[in-house]
């Protein structure tokens, strides 16, 4: 064990320890999954509109859209 370890474990570093983290509630586990999903919503939304703008730049190539026999 080094002293980084052991300094770790003397600060209460240890989770083994039997001390657990404090439970949420409800109203902010739904305030986490609203902040995580507008987040989400927006990264995606980013990425569809430089990815609009590369392609009217001709820096990209649009997908090809082939029908279900490969046309």
């Amino acid at each position: 064990m080094g002293a980084e370890e052991q300094q770790q474990r003397a600060n209460g570093g240890d989770r083994t320890g039997g001390s657990r983290p404090t439970p949420i509630s409800e109203s902010q586990f739904l305030l986490w999954k609203r902040r995580k999903d507008a987040e989400t919503a927006a990264r995606k939304a980013e990425a569809a509109q430089k990815r609009a703008e590369d392609i009217a730049a001709g820096t990209v190539q649009m997908n090809e859209v082939k029908n279900h026999w490969g046309l």
